[in-house]
């Protein structure tokens, strides 16, 4: 590892002791991390550029290309649901969500226009976020990808509860929740549109500015990096721009489905904002994406609901009992009619 990258200690903590999601544990991906950033930083040419940040899956290391415009290399933990991010930032293009410059998927590794890791949606108030992220979910609306899991499979599996911790949540809301998605299935356009299925204040940053046509010694138009290997350049073309302040989402975890099924995560967001007026809160965010999305509400919540139970699933699953709690609360003020 290079002196100036350090993988920092509180991302170790989250990823060591993880189970395969299906290819690699935890631990052994994180012996062999130092190796997968010390081997893009060379191939890419590029110089590392600030303090590593990281998610929950992911680090990422601020860099400069070889003609110094700034770019960010992500590195991931193998797991399912990042496994098409490289293809649905692709499709993308640079519109909405942040720029692909590169891709090597085999590693999990990404080079990225470099977005403003300091100014989030979490900085605006909550009705200015939603209608921000109301309008990404339309912004980024194009055609599914064949590739790409479909949303018809995710809930048929999902919905089955049939895990013993799914005993943990109350009966009715497995019901509604089953019943619910087997209503929703219904209508033949469910796989039909690539949709950021993670799409939350956190996970939308500004931008910086373009990085197209960003001096000599260059890529493409698309701005990668020189000398580049051609199989894995991937830039958004010469017309991707990424203006300065521009709302950009990232980390989309995508898939074959209908837009209503992006809401979710911003209903649980911010969520100690919410106070005691849970119900009225959430209605209200559910609103107000959906009108600046041009959603269908009734389906978006929907959708919500589900998500909500099988997470609630989840959450018994891992011991974690105030998600449990929490997910119980929101699937309450979502089986209200408002």
């Amino acid at each position: 590892m290079p002196d100036d990258v350090t993988i920092p200690a509180e991302f170790v903590r989250l990823v060591a002791g993880r189970a395969p999601e299906p290819e690699i544990s935890g631990d052994d991906w994180l012996r062999s991390l130092p190796g997968l950033v010390r081997g893009a930083l060379a191939r890419w040419e590029l110089t590392p550029d600030g303090p590593t940040r990281h998610g929950r899956c992911a680090v990422v290391v601020p860099v400069r290309l070889p003609d110094r415009t700034p770019a960010a290399l992500k590195v991931g933990w193998p797991h399912a649901e990042s496994r098409h991010e490289h293809l649905a930032l692709r499709a993308w293009g640079g519109d909405g969500a942040v720029e692909l410059l590169a891709a090597d998927p085999n590693r999990s590794t990404l080079l990225l226009a470099r977005l403003d890791a300091d100014r989030s949606l979490a900085g605006l108030d909550v009705e200015e976020a939603c209608e921000v992220l109301g309008t990404l979910l339309r912004r980024l609306d194009r055609p599914a990808l064949p590739q790409i899991p479909r949303l018809s499979g995710w809930a048929q599996r999902r919905t089955a509860f049939d895990s013993p911790a799914a005993a943990r949540v109350p009966r009715r809301f497995t019901q509604q929740a089953r019943s619910t998605a087997r209503d929703l299935l219904q209508d033949e356009a469910v796989d039909a549109r690539l949709v950021h299925t993670d799409l939350h204040d956190g996970n939308v940053l500004a931008g910086l500015g373009s990085l197209t046509g960003s001096g000599p010694g260059s890529g493409a138009a698309s701005g990668t990096p020189a000398g580049m290997p051609s199989a894995l350049s991937a830039g958004a073309g010469p017309d991707a721009t990424t203006r300065e302040g521009e709302w950009t989402a990232i980390d989309p975890k995508p898939m074959s489905a209908e837009p209503a099924f992006g809401v979710w995560p911003a209903l649980h967001n911010r969520w100690d904002e919410l106070g005691r007026e849970v119900a009225w809160g959430v209605h209200s965010r559910l609103g107000w994406i959906c009108e600046a999305a041009g959603i269908d509400e009734d389906r978006a919540r929907g959708w919500a609901l589900v998500r909500t139970v099988v997470d609630a699933v989840g959450a018994a699953a891992s011991e974690d009992a105030e998600r449990l709690t929490a997910r119980i609360t929101l699937a309450k003020a979502l089986a209200q009619r408002w």
